[in-house]
């Protein structure tokens, strides 16, 4: 039996042994890794710990601030320029006194034209108790010095007491230069201690900006800046779309921080926020220079500054300027007219239809001011107003029916007033009888488009009969008007574009409504690509302001067609369309439009739009709008032009229509032609 225990207790010690030396080889084994890894950090990893130690202990500085890149017309003519603007600042060091920056106000209130009317009285006793410490000091009496010492008031309350006992009799007793040096004071040390104060940023002149700069050694904290602030020769015009850039106070806005700091920029940096600025940004800004701060505090050049590249626009400004002016004048003369109450903006957008270069883009928007109507400028709302476009969107819609085998060349249907179960009949402007396709675009008929778009639905018309219609049928006429650039974003170069409203109810009178321009919404822009694909046979190219890049004037960059897709349909229907809108201009529906260009083609549209007159978040009033498209010349085009003229018409106001649209189309495109030969070229004036 004692056999027996003792074996089992040799078992049990053999298995506690064994253990320990599992413990033991882990703990060695852990404590040569540790060995291991801090030899690999003292001696193979030393250099590499070391090099970053004095990368961390360096410190680096910018420079100056450089010019952004300078935005050009399309002839070379500046837009946005830059102009250099001289600053003083002061950023205390840490080692200067009091004593030492009263000394300085003193003298620099010599040097430095300011306004000092602008010190104010808080400003001025606070400076006087300050050289004038030991009288201000009697200001307390013994009882509140008392009351410091017990905790009862606190040094804040004691100043307080100060500035309240200063007197005007007190005050009365600086002199001038005291006051400008009370002055150069407060500029010096208002808001944070560690922030930089403007101390002049306006109007320096250059002997008190050389001053500072040669003596900014003895001037402790005082430096002088080179700044760099836009510059627009012509004023207004295209402000909106040339944007703007951030402030030297703002710098780089909250929202963007991370996204810039990421591409290298500091956040007190100033850049585009808005229109062309904010697109091209990476182009147009500068690169400051990069110092380093050497122990004894002088800077060692790291990388040299560079100004920013110049981009050139497709823009004509000469064209851009005429058609502005002449915009504005025809816009409020249309507002002395009857029945244009709700006519308040127009918009239109010259465009080369081989290659996308926008050429022109204007708005106007009429506001009331002291009973007159002002126009502003909104070229914007080319890119970012939609519209009902009505009947020029007709060369897609009949193209579907080619397409989908509803019509084809040469097929006649006649035009009059149809009427289906439980809707109002539905007519052309007027009766146009048995016409063909390209009657149906001379003169605009809406029958044809309906009874096209009842075949393509699947439906046979007959008078009274329910319409019912396969609802694929929207997306066969979207997916043609996409293909022109209707109902999808061109692709423009500009921070922001809209792409219009889209309709979900599938009814099948929606669908007729569809297929003349009378229910899906578009952008002016839309519309200029649209005609432009027409126009150059069929490619839709992206539209783009930017023209080329330059350095120095030297191109770096030219833009070339940007093809966003091809029509894809058969040439002798897009040859077709193009043919019945070369016969809108020429006795049809569209003649007097173009008659400044040659050989034009193009498209008027009416619609049937509404607005929200009370401002309740709800449309409530019906109006009328015109747009138009056109190109010229037809057989090889230099120019598309798109305009809009939305809520042109009260049609409760009477029969009586301005005539308005017509007149802008014409004289843009007389403006243009008057500037441009048949093959594009400028025309240079002797």
């Amino acid at each position: 039996m004692k056999t027996k225990r003792k074996k089992k207790t040799i078992k049990e010690k053999d298995k506690i042994n064994a253990k320990i030396k599992i413990i033991m080889f882990a703990a060695l084994t852990f404590f040569a890794c540790i060995i291991l890894r801090i030899l690999y950090l003292n001696i193979f990893m030393a250099n590499y710990y070391n090099m970053k130690l004095n990368n961390e202990k360096e410190t680096y500085v910018y420079g100056e601030s450089v010019p952004r890149g300078r935005i050009l017309d399309r002839n070379g003519k500046v837009l946005v320029g830059n102009k250099a603007v001289k600053s003083i600042y002061y950023k205390k060091p840490d080692s200067v006194t009091k004593e030492e920056e009263i000394e300085m106000a003193y003298k620099i209130s010599e040097i430095l034209k300011l306004d000092y009317e602008n010190l104010k009285e808080r400003n001025q006793k606070e400076f006087y108790i300050i050289i004038n410490e030991e009288e201000t000091n009697k200001l307390i009496t013994e009882e509140e010095y008392q009351k410091l010492e017990n905790r009862k008031l606190s040094e804040d309350d004691i100043y307080e007491l100060k500035i309240e006992r200063i007197t005007d009799k007190n005050l009365n007793k600086m002199t001038t230069e005291d006051k400008k040096a009370a002055y150069i004071y407060y500029l010096m040390n208002k808001g944070y201690y560690y922030e930089e104060k403007e101390i002049k940023i306006d109007n320096v002149t250059d002997k008190e900006y050389a001053y500072f700069s040669e003596n900014s050694k003895d001037l402790k904290g005082f430096n002088t800046k080179l700044e760099w602030e836009r510059t627009y020769p012509y004023k207004d015009t295209l402000r909106s779309i040339l944007g703007n850039i951030s402030s030297k106070q703002t710098g780089i806005p909250a929202e963007s921080a991370e996204e810039y700091l990421e591409k290298g920029y500091t956040l007190n940096d100033r850049v585009g926020i808005s229109g062309l600025e904010k697109e091209y940004e990476g182009i147009l800004r500068g690169e400051k220079a990069v110092y380093k701060v050497e122990d004894d505090n002088s800077l060692t050049l790291v990388k040299e500054g560079q100004k920013g590249t110049d981009i050139m626009l497709a823009i004509d400004i000469d064209l851009q300027i005429k058609i502005d002016k002449m915009l504005e004048e025809e816009l409020i003369k249309a507002k002395n007219e009857a029945n244009t109450e709700y006519f308040n903006r127009s918009y239109i957008i010259i465009i080369n239809p081989q290659t996308g270069e926008i050429m022109s883009i204007s708005g106007k928007e009429l506001i009331k001011e002291k009973g007159t109507y002002k126009a502003y400028d909104a070229p914007e709302g080319v890119i970012l107003s939609t519209i009902t476009p009505g009947s020029v969107v007709k060369g897609a819609s009949i193209m579907v029916g080619y397409e989908t085998g509803a019509i084809d060349i040469g097929t006649y249907m006649e035009d009059s007033c149809i009427k289906l179960y439980n809707l109002p009949e539905k007519c052309s402007w007027k009766t146009l009888g048995i016409i063909n396709d390209l009657e149906a675009l001379k003169y605009s008929s809406n029958v044809y488009q309906y009874k096209i778009a009842m075949k393509v639905g699947g439906f046979n018309y007959a008078y009274g009969k329910e319409l019912k219609i396969n609802e694929k049928a929207f997306d066969i006429y979207r997916n043609m008007f996409y293909r022109f650039g209707l109902g999808v974003k061109t692709g423009i170069d500009y921070p922001k574009e809209e792409d219009g409203y889209k309709g979900t109810n599938r009814a099948g009178d929606l669908l007729i409504n569809f297929a003349i321009g009378q229910y899906d919404t578009y952008t002016t822009l839309q519309l200029s690509q649209y005609i432009s694909t027409i126009a150059n046979g069929g490619t839709r190219y992206k539209p783009s302001f930017l023209k080329q890049v330059l350095k120095d004037g030297e191109t770096l960059y030219e833009v070339k067609p940007v093809e966003l897709n091809k029509l894809n349909v058969n040439k002798k229907y897009l040859k077709r369309v193009q043919k019945g809108f070369r016969m809108v201009m020429t006795g049809g529906t569209g003649y007097g439009y173009m008659n400044s260009a040659p050989s034009p083609s193009g498209k008027t549209g009416t619609s049937e739009s509404f607005i929200d007159l009370d401002g309740d978040g709800a449309i409530d009033t019906e109006t009328v709008s015109n747009n138009f498209v056109g190109y010229a010349p037809s057989n090889n085009p230099i120019m598309a032009i798109a305009a809009a003229f939305p809520d042109i018409q009260n049609p409760s106001g009477g029969e009586y229509k301005s005539y308005a649209n017509q007149t802008i189309v014409s004289k843009a495109t007389k403006i243009f032609f008057d500037l441009y030969n048949e093959k594009g070229e400028k025309i240079t004036k002797s």
